[in-house]
């Protein structure tokens, strides 16, 4: 059920005193956009379906991936196969949507994996959409995501479209009665968005999953399994980190990425207590800091947003309190990162504590050849944990309640730092 304790906060920016923010919305936080898809046509509704895209057309990209931070971050654990067991020699079908910029719908290995069959992939560039299936190793093809999800074919769907439009397009494969993955954030903006999807996967019973990245980072898997066995005992602080320095924003469809509020792609960050403990965080207070950089000046972004830089203090639902930065304006040492400490011990670099019992850290075993992938070698995890979920019927690791609050507690973040650092409650979701 949903926790009653929301803000008087709209839509990733704190309301006027006279209200008038409720009418001023920027377009691309439209809470109902989702809600007129019906009365919208297709080719329309899938205008803005790339994840990091430009939406401008010139020239065939080739299958390298751009330069991004986290996609180089590899994992150099040894021999991450050792141990493997198929589950099932069952395949899930799978549809893939989005191969914008950073190329996200092929970079999770799902062709890889011995438990699926990609049956189509969707991109709105005829040139890319091509470049997906050959990479994912599929013949099928639709020019959009709403072409795709009737295919009856299909199972499961994983979105790696454009953030704004998340939401809107995991409505629609569930909808369709079909298991949805996506990329991260789960909402953009929108505290009722949120509200609409926790409904729609209760009600579907289709399994849901966000592929947060910090999820299965080495020392963050560490930390859950420590403070899953007791090591930690209860945790008292935690900090996370996502130091992103972009003094020109990543290629975006219709520039969403230009001086996109720090707070609204929280949760490499905020994963290292939420991730960690499965709880939610209850009120924050968050500072921002006005950036000098000029995409990120208040005049030259859709966002008016002002700030490079928002620094979260959030309560926990642990009774403990957590500092969770997200900065896109500090060159420098960057990255996705974070510690914790208990009341029984703590993880800087690794565990320090009471508990001198021998805790299994490792991440479960892959199945052979399946690539681990960028963002600390987490990729090859993600998608094998929501193919694992499918295939024994179970909740996956990042269902929609830890997506959920893994995302809207920056999105109330963000309004506190358009209200001077004022505190503010944060809704909690949870079946």
């Amino acid at each position: 059920m949903r926790c009653k304790e929301n803000v008087n906060a709209v839509d990733g920016h704190a309301p006027a005193k006279d209200g008038s923010d409720k009418v001023k919305m920027n377009n691309f936080l439209s809470r109902r956009l989702f809600l007129n898809t019906s009365a919208i046509g297709v080719a329309a509704m899938g205008m803005a379906q790339f994840g990091c895209s430009d939406g401008k057309q010139t020239k065939p990209r080739g299958a390298e991936v751009p330069k991004i931070q986290g996609f180089e971050d590899s994992s150099t654990a040894p021999d991450p196969y050792k141990g493997w067991v198929p589950l099932s020699s069952r395949k899930i079908r799978m549809g893939i949507v989005g191969h914008g910029v950073c190329k996200f719908g092929s970079q999770f290995g799902f062709q890889d994996h011995p438990n699926v069959e990609v049956v189509a992939v969707s991109d709105l560039f005829p040139d890319r959409c091509a470049e997906m299936a050959k990479l994912c190793k599929c013949s099928k093809t639709y020019p959009s995501l709403e072409e795709l999800v009737k295919d009856k074919s299909i199972e499961a769907v994983f979105v790696a479209t454009d953030a704004p439009n998340h939401v809107r397009h995991c409505l629609e494969v569930l909808k369709h009665g079909k298991h949805v993955a996506v990329a991260v954030p789960a909402v953009f903006g929108s505290l009722e968005d949120a509200e609409l999807l926790f409904e729609a996967v209760k009600s579907s019973g289709l399994k849901y999953m966000m592929f947060e990245t910090s999820i299965f980072r080495e020392n963050l898997y560490a930390m859950r399994q420590i403070y899953q066995g007791g090591g930690f005992g209860q945790l008292i602080y935690s900090e996370g980190e996502y130091f992103h320095y972009m003094e020109k924003p990543i290629d975006s469809y219709q520039n969403w990425r230009v001086g996109l509020p720090p707070q609204l792609y929280p949760t490499h960050s905020n994963a290292f207590q939420i991730g960690v403990t499965g709880g939610c965080f209850t009120e924050v207070s968050c500072v921002g800091i006005p950036s000098i950089i000029e995409h990120l000046k208040q005049e030259n972004n859709i966002y008016k947003n002002r700030f490079g830089t928002e620094i979260a203090l959030f309560k926990t639902s642990e009774g403990g309190s957590s500092r969770m930065a997200v900065s896109w304006d500090t060159p420098g040492d960057g990255g996705e990162r974070g510690r914790v400490r208990g009341q029984r011990g703590t993880f800087y670099t690794k565990y320090e504590g009471l508990d001198k019992s021998v805790f299994n850290v490792s991440r479960p075993p892959l199945p052979p050849g399946m690539p681990l992938g960028g963002h600390g070698g987490s990729h090859g995890y993600l998608t094998n944990e929501f193919v694992s979920a499918l295939l024994q019927d179970r909740k996956p690791l990042v269902d929609v309640t830890m997506a959920l609050n893994l995302t809207v507690a920056g999105i109330v973040a963000h309004q506190s730092a358009m209200k001077e650092g004022e505190w503010m409650k944060i809704p909690k979701f949870k079946f």
